[in-house]
């Protein structure tokens, strides 16, 4: 549940919410409004920065409470040493709604000075990320022990035009982070194929958009046996999901935006180890991209013409699995020798990557959780980047930094087709332990030939073991700003 984000100004010692939040630099230097409030509250905020007990060091924390006048808690929120002045907004903002949900207070002032319009947004999505929850599948605590949930936020600047298209735009950004965070967050069990597909129906729905869904049936006439000997392992029905939206006034080629949506992966016959296995509901953080970014979309109304194309399925062990030494033809018409059922997203992107070509569309992204790999190379902090087009690198790593999902290139050279070529087919879908990204992303490329391409490996940054301080562990919401901005930077 996203809270209601409103603009309000004026002095901030009269905000009524009980609880103010104020993001400070590491040079704590406080603006007049905080200087006004610091009288308010007999110096207390000078008196903790002057003594060093709160320093505005990055994510630094310090509440100050029991004040005779003024609101009835103050929260400063540390910034560290601000390259970025909009990420460190959205992450301070993050940190003090995480706090307010924390204190239980239904109502929470914000506060980081004056504010442009992409800062405004960028407080507004951290508000929101802040106080996002996944609940649904827990049992509520009795009544008396439950904290009040976080139920509307003002920032305190002053309103203007700019300003509430900043609002405007941070929201429909929360809007579509929270919508994929939630599919991701859902247990397999319930976000299958047909959940995934009956959301894109929703989003379609709400924002005039055309939605096409195809089942195993239509698949089998389409010639998609990359993808299908994928899904023969499940009973479920696996589903291809295509979103359209024309937002262009004059028409033109679309951007397309596709997504891996494993709703679970086993493995197969190449079966995982049983540890950790539970977090590969979150294989379908690619599909969850597509979906929270249309929402964005469409609640944006950008000018741009923009097609989503989702493979949703389950990869699973059984008597009709598929299994390693198969070979099967893709929907382009090369032949793949499966060596390592573990190796599937590849081929369900494979034939989503030949099915896109209907559109013409000026580019191509996908994002997919495709290899334990990429995690090896980048950690947990950078999304892997690959590409046949060293200008449309930087234009998606520009648009990354933008949203605060940063993106590193990596390499994508003839060489590494050596590590797919198979002996009884055009290619194999695995080509071992090392360079394992960059092979994975080989494969892709060979269906992508006369294609402007991109492949963002997100395996590592889709979602969290760990909290990461401004978000809880659990999903992330990438690659949802990378497609929003991406996007947002062709509109005309």
């Amino acid at each position: 549940m996203i809270p209601t984000i409103s603009l309000g100004a004026g002095a901030l010692a009269a905000h009524k919410a009980p609880l103010l939040a104020l993001a400070l630099d590491d040079t704590t230097e406080l603006t007049d409004q905080v200087r006004e409030l610091d009288s308010a509250l007999a110096g207390a905020i000078s008196r903790a920065t002057g003594n060093r007990d709160f320093r505005g060091a990055r994510d630094e924390t310090l509440l100050l409470s029991g004040a005779a006048s003024g609101p009835r808690m103050v929260l400063l929120i540390g910034m560290g040493a601000v390259s970025d002045r909009g990420g460190s907004l959205r992450r301070a903002a993050a940190i003090a709604a995480r706090h307010a949900s924390k204190l239980g207070v239904a109502d929470m002032t914000w506060h980081g000075g004056a504010l442009n319009e992409r800062e405004v947004e960028a407080a507004a999505l951290g508000l929101a990320a802040g106080a996002w929850e996944y609940t649904e599948t827990r049992t509520q605590p009795p009544e008396n022990e439950r904290r009040t949930p976080l139920g509307s936020v003002t920032i305190a600047a002053e309103s203007s035009p700019a300003a509430a298209r900043g609002l405007a735009n941070g929201h429909a950004l929360a809007e579509g982070h929270s919508l994929a965070r939630r599919l991701a967050m859902m247990p397999g069990n319930l976000c299958t194929p047909d959940y995934l597909a009956e959301t894109a129906g929703e989003i379609a729905g709400r924002h005039g958009m055309k939605v096409t869904v195809w089942g195993r049936t239509e698949m089998q006439e389409e010639g998609m046996g990359s993808f299908l000997a994928v899904a023969q392992g499940t009973p479920q029905d696996p589903k291809l999901i295509v979103l359209e939206y024309n937002g262009a006034r004059n028409g033109g080629a679309p951007i397309a935006l596709v997504g891996k949506g494993l709703c679970f992966d086993s493995g197969g016959i190449s079966i995982k180890p049983p540890q950790n296995m539970e977090l590969m509901k979150f294989d379908m953080c690619g599909a969850a991209g597509v979906l929270g970014a249309f929402e964005a979309i469409g609640r944006m109304k950008l000018e741009v013409n923009v097609v989503g194309v989702i493979g949703a399925t389950t990869n699973m062990p059984s008597g009709t699995a598929f299994k390693p030494g198969d070979v099967v033809r893709s929907h382009l018409g090369k032949y793949i020798e499966v060596v390592n059922t573990d190796a599937e997203g590849r081929m369900v992107l494979a034939d989503l990557l030949s099915y896109v070509r209907r559109f013409n569309p000026v580019v191509t992204i996908d994002a997919a959780t495709l290899t334990g790999a990429v995690v090896i190379a980048l950690g947990h902090t950078a999304t892997g980047v690959f590409s046949n087009d060293d200008a449309l690198t930087a234009e998606v790593i520009d648009a990354g930094k933008r949203a605060g999902e940063p993106g590193w290139p990596l390499p994508l050279w003839d060489e590494y087709k050596e590590l797919i070529k198979s002996d009884v087919a055009d290619m194999k879908n695995a080509g071992g332990r090392a360079a394992g990204s960059t092979s994975a992303a080989m494969f892709l490329k060979e269906f992508t030939e006369g294609m402007q391409w991109i492949h963002l490996d997100i395996a590592g940054t889709a979602y969290s073991e760990t909290d990461l301080v401004a978000l809880p562990k659990g999903p992330t919401g990438v690659p949802v700003g990378t497609f929003v901005e991406f996007v947002r930077g062709r509109a005309s």
